[in-house]
C-alpha cells in the first residue's frame, strides 16, 4: 500500500545578506586607533575589541595605566555588545530611578555601566564592542567614538 504525503506551496526563502565578521585585523586598526585618540588627550588606559560572540579578539594596556582599566575596558564593550547600545546612553537607565536599575545585580555577567564602551556594526549588523577605560568616562567614551570613526566601523 503506497501513502502520498501531501505537498504543500511553501513561501520562497531570502537568504539572509552574509556580514563579514569582526577580524584580528579591524581589532589591530580599532587599538591603533583607539591609543591615537588616548594619547591625543593624554590618557594612559587599556582597549578591549571583542567579537560578535563576546568572546576577546584584541586588547592593549599601556604601560602607565592603573592595572584595574584591563577590566574596566572589558566589562565596557561586553556591556555594550550585551545591551546593543553605547555604554555612555546606559548610565542614567540603571540609576536608583531608572528603567534598569536593578540590571546591574540581577544577572552573573560582568556588566559596567560607565561611559566608554561601543558597539560595532556592519552593513546594520552587530558584530561585536570596542571598551576603553582608564580615563574619565567622558574621556573614554570620546576614545571610542573616535576610533571607530577612524576605522570607520560606525
Amino acid at each position: 500500500m503506497s501513502t502520498t504525503i501531501p505537498v504543500t506551496p511553501t513561501t520562497p526563502v531570502t537568504p539572509t545578506p552574509t556580514v563579514r565578521p569582526l577580524t584580528t585585523r579591524d581589532a589591530e586598526g580599532l587599538i591603533d586607533a583607539a591609543v591615537r585618540a588616548a594619547e591625543g588627550i593624554g590618557v594612559r588606559g587599556s582597549v578591549t575589541v571583542l567579537d560578535a560572540g563576546g568572546h576577546l579578539l584584541g586588547f592593549r594596556r599601556d604601560d602607565a595605566a592603573v592595572l584595574i582599566s584591563g577590566e574596566t575596558s572589558t566589562r565596557k564593550a561586553y556591556t555594550a555588545l550585551q545591551l546593543d547600545a553605547p555604554t555612555a546612553d546606559l548610565v542614567e537607565l540603571v540609576r536608583p530611578d531608572g528603567l534598569f536599575h536593578t540590571l546591574p545585580t540581577a544577572l552573573d555577567r560582568p556588566l559596567l555601566f560607565l561611559a566608554g564602551g561601543v558597539p560595532l556594526h556592519r552593513d546594520g549588523r552587530l558584530i561585536g564592542a570596542l571598551g576603553f577605560g582608564g580615563g574619565a568616562p567622558e574621556q573614554d567614551h570620546r576614545i571610542v567614538t573616535e576610533a571607530i570613526a577612524e576605522a570607520d566601523l560606525a
